[in-house]
């Protein structure tokens, strides 16, 4: 057993300053920690959106009719209110698991040796995040579900993710030079599907906007659109990203590009077919709840993927070295990158 060292007044005056710096100096995680420190963050981040979507699709967006309090006065739900405001209320709660899995990944970061800035301030960010969205959330439910305010809260949401899985990625990798392991075509053909999966979120979020759960049982203002066509134009989007995805996977196999993009870009391909089927049966089923919320969770799931697929590109070594010259071939040098 190890001997816990007594905590002296200097210490305590160190950790009440500087407490990471405290924890850092006297604890040194394993790489798989702060891995599945970061892995946590990026779990909860999807979380937090599945039962934010639960929420809304419950029309309990008002159950906690006020904020930051639940109800003037008391900051849980009182007796005299319904199990909505139960859901709100753990929604709100789970915020606060949220903020721990981030704080949780900001720590290992830190505590990590040799101290690396870059992964630390990716765990930062999610923390600023989180903060900025708790206060828009708070906004959302002070205006009523403006469904412009909604979106935002979405798309928020979105950028925590974005940062969550890049910072779970930079855990499994070096902070050497990004070498690339494919050629400009490639990337540039990423770039797109990256570009369009962001319009195919985009377009959902106005589809939820304009479609038949605005989140609450009352009158609640909707985008004035029709929520049917905009949910055509979110298919097409769709279709063009699922078009993109198979004509990068077919491209990686005919040049021979690394195992790792192609591995990534397959397992998007086949995300987004059980995405695809979910969405044409909620859409002729009349959107039930239940596979609405599944394809809230699906598309957390893409966005995800179309991430893993972009940033499987290049790789990183632990340290920067000099790297001789390589030997390219005439044709997959422009494809396939390096050889």
């Amino acid at each position: 057993m190890v001997r816990v060292p007594k905590l002296t007044p200097a210490d305590a005056v160190a950790a009440v300053r500087n407490p990471l710096a405290f924890i850092a100096d006297r604890w040194t995680p394993d790489p798989r920690t702060v891995r599945r420190a970061a892995l946590a963050a990026l779990v909860m981040s999807v979380v937090i959106v599945v039962t934010g979507g639960a929420v809304r699709l419950t029309g309990s967006g008002l159950g906690c009719p006020t904020w930051p309090e639940c109800t003037d006065g008391s900051l849980t739900p009182t007796t005299a209110l319904s199990y909505h405001s139960a859901i709100e209320f753990t929604n709100r709660m789970l915020t606060y698991v949220l903020c721990a899995a981030v704080g949780w990944a900001i720590i290992a970061a830190r505590s990590q040796k040799p101290y690396r800035r870059g992964l630390t301030r990716l765990g930062w960010a999610q923390f600023w995040i989180v903060m900025s969205n708790a206060v828009l959330g708070g906004v959302v439910v002070l205006v009523g579900l403006n469904p412009y305010t909604v979106a935002a809260h979405f798309l928020l949401a979105t950028a925590l993710i974005t940062v969550a899985a890049l910072m779970w990625q930079r855990t499994r990798e070096g902070d050497g030079e990004p070498r690339p392991l494919v050629g400009k075509a490639v990337q540039q053909l990423v770039w797109a599907l990256v570009v369009v999966t962001l319009l195919l979120i985009a377009a959902g979020t106005v589809v939820t906007g304009a479609g038949p759960h605005p989140g609450d049982s009352g009158d609640v203002e909707r985008i004035d659109v029709s929520w049917s066509g905009v949910a055509e134009l979110h298919a097409v989007f769709a279709w063009i990203v699922v078009s993109l995805t198979f004509a990068l996977w077919f491209f990686l196999k005919g040049v021979g590009a690394p195992q790792g993009p192609r591995d990534r870009t397959r397992d998007l391909f086949l995300i987004l077919l059980g995405q695809g089927v979910i969405g044409y049966v909620q859409y002729f089923t009349h959107l039930p709840t239940v596979l609405v919320g599944l394809h809230m969770f699906g598309s957390c799931l893409v966005w995800i993927g179309v991430l893993r697929v972009l940033l499987s590109l290049r790789e990183r070594a632990e340290v920067t070295a000099e790297v001789p010259a390589q030997t390219y071939d005439a044709v997959s040098a422009s494809v396939a990158g390096p050889q």
